[in-house]
Order: C-alpha cells, then sequence, then structure tokens
C-alpha cells in the first residue's frame, strides 16, 4: 500500500514488490507541484504503472487495449463524490511521492 506501510514493510507482501528498487504508493493521490528532474520522476511513473497493469491481470498496453475492446477489462469513472469521500482537493493537495 502505501509509503508509511511499505516503511515497515508491510504493504511490500500484498503487492509483490519486496524486491523493488522503487517503492510507490499505491491509493487515493492528487496533483503533485514541481519536484525536479523528469529523470526522478520516470521511474517512479513506470513502476506505478506496471502495478496498475498487475492489479488488472495484464502484461501489456496492447493486451490492456484489447481487454477494454472486447470487455473483459472495465473501468470504474469515480464521480466528484466519491473523490471528496477520498478526501483529495485537487487545487491544494500537495504531497511528497518520490525522493
Amino acid at each position: 500500500g502505501g509509503k508509511d506501510s511499505q516503511k515497515s514493510n508491510a504493504g511490500t507482501a500484498r503487492y509483490f514488490s519486496e524486491g523493488d528498487s522503487v517503492l510507490v504508493a499505491q491509493g487515493v493521490s492528487g496533483s503533485v507541484a514541481h519536484r525536479g528532474s523528469i529523470n526522478k520522476f520516470v521511474p517512479y511513473l513506470a513502476a506505478g504503472l506496471k502495478h496498475s497493469m498487475q492489479d488488472c491481470g495484464m502484461r501489456s498496453l496492447a493486451e490492456l487495449h484489447q481487454g477494454a475492446a472486447n470487455g473483459t477489462v472495465r473501468f470504474e469513472l469515480r464521480t466528484s463524490s466519491a473523490q471528496l469521500e477520498g478526501n483529495v482537493n485537487m487545487e491544494a493537495y500537495e504531497k511528497k511521492l518520490y525522493a
């Protein structure tokens, strides 16, 4: 799960990420202010995409597209009420996601 549980090693076993060099917090997130070079962000983004693909049971983007087209993969739209319930304020929310 989140960064706090990953630090305590509680979330790594659940998401099969014990050996990952880049830890990714999964869950509700918001916008992030500028944090520097994209070279630091790309590995974080790639790891997040890999975890998301694993959560969907897909091995490639092509497989994800095919699953979305044939109905085996479906997406859920989140309403503004769901976003409020998740406590995300997109205008003022700032969280350091990577070092």
